[in-house]
C-alpha cells in the first residue's frame, strides 16, 4: 500500500446512552436566586445608609444639626398624614411636568431641524455652545423680571435645564445611527418627520432615554433650588418652599423629611418610570444589555 492510496476506514455510528446519573438542569440555590433580585440589593444599600445615618446622628447628639433617621421618618409620616407634604409635592410636580414636557418638545424640534438641514445643525451647535454651560438657576433673576413671581418663571428655568442636555444627547444618538439604516429609510421614500420618527428615533432611543433621564434630574434639582430661592408659585409654595420654611423655623427633622421626599420621588421616577420604559423598549429590542 502506497501513500498515494491511503487506507479507507469503515464508517460507523455509535449511539450514546442517555445521561441520567445527574439532572441536566438544576435550579439555583434559593440564596443565589434571591441575591439576583435588584430590588433586594438596592434595599440593602438603603438600609445600610439609614443605619449609618442613625449612628452618626446619635454620635452627634444634636437634633438641631442632624436629627436621627427615626425622627426624620416620624416627621415624614406626620407630613404625609396631615396632607401638607403631599400638597407641596403636588404643586412641585405640576410645575415640573409643564417645564419638562415643554423642554422635551423644543429639544425634539431642534434636533429634527439639525438632522434635516445644515442651517438647523449650525443653529443647534451654536445654541448649545452658548446656553448649555449656563446654569439654569442663573437665569432666575431674568425670569422674575420677565414673568414675575409665579409659575411662568419656574417653567422658564425648567425648560432651560431640560432643553440643552436632551438636545445634545438626542443629536448624538441621531449621528450614531448606522448608514445602512439611513439608506433603508431613504429607499422606502421616508423624508422629513417620517424619516426621523421611523428610522432615527428607534435607532437612537438609548441616547434619547439617557438624555431624558439627565434632563429629568436637572429639572428636578433646578425646581427645588428655584423654590428655595423665591419659594411661592402663584401664591403657593412647593416642596422647596416647604424645606425653606422649616429651615427658618428650625424644624430640622421636617427639613430632612422634605429632602427625603425629594430623594424618594427621584428613586421612584428612575426605578419605576425610566426603568420600565427601558425594559419595554431598548432591552426588549436588544439595544441595551
Amino acid at each position: 500500500m502506497t501513500t498515494a492510496h491511503p487506507p479507507i476506514r469503515p464508517e460507523y455510528e455509535r449511539p450514546l446512552e442517555a445521561f441520567t446519573a445527574l439532572p441536566v438542569e438544576r435550579p439555583l440555590p434559593a440564596a443565589t436566586r434571591l441575591w439576583a433580585q435588584g430590588w433586594l440589593r438596592k434595599g440593602l444599600i438603603l438600609c445600610a445608609l439609614a443605619l449609618l445615618w442613625e449612628l452618626a446622628a446619635r454620635w452627634q447628639d444634636n437634633d438641631l444639626l442632624l436629627p436621627t433617621f427615626g425622627a426624620t421618618v416620624q416627621a415624614l409620616g406626620q407630613g404625609l398624614a396631615s396632607g401638607e407634604l403631599l400638597a407641596k409635592v403636588r404643586i412641585s410636580l405640576a410645575v415640573l411636568l409643564q417645564g419638562y414636557l415643554a423642554g422635551v418638545l423644543l429639544a425634539f424640534v431642534l434636533t429634527t431641524l439639525a438632522v434635516s438641514t445644515r442651517l438647523g445643525r449650525d443653529l443647534l451647535d451654536t445654541l448649545t455652545s452658548m446656553f448649555n454651560p449656563l446654569p439654569a438657576i442663573a437665569l432666575l433673576p431674568l425670569a422674575l423680571l420677565w414673568f414675575g413671581l409665579g409659575r411662568g418663571s419656574l417653567v422658564f428655568v425648567l425648560i432651560h435645564s431640560v432643553l440643552w442636555p436632551l438636545a445634545l444627547n438626542t443629536y448624538a444618538g441621531f449621528q450614531g445611527v448606522p448608514e445602512t439604516l439611513r439608506m433603508a429609510g431613504r429607499n422606502y421614500g421616508l423624508k422629513g418627520l417620517r424619516y426621523v420618527l421611523q428610522i432615527l428615533v428607534p435607532a437612537a432611543l438609548p441616547s434619547i432615554l439617557s438624555g431624558l433621564k439627565i434632563g429629568w434630574a436637572f429639572a428636578w434639582r433646578t425646581l427645588i433650588a428655584a423654590e428655595l430661592v423665591f419659594g411661592a408659585s402663584s401664591g403657593q409654595g412647593g416642596l422647596g418652599w416647604y424645606i425653606f420654611q422649616n429651615r427658618n423655623e428650625l424644624y430640622t427633622d421636617r427639613v430632612f423629611a422634605g429632602l427625603a421626599m425629594v430623594v424618594l420621588i427621584g428613586l421612584a421616577v428612575e426605578n419605576l418610570g425610566f426603568a420600565t420604559l427601558e425594559r419595554l423598549t431598548v432591552r426588549r429590542w436588544g439595544q441595551q444589555r
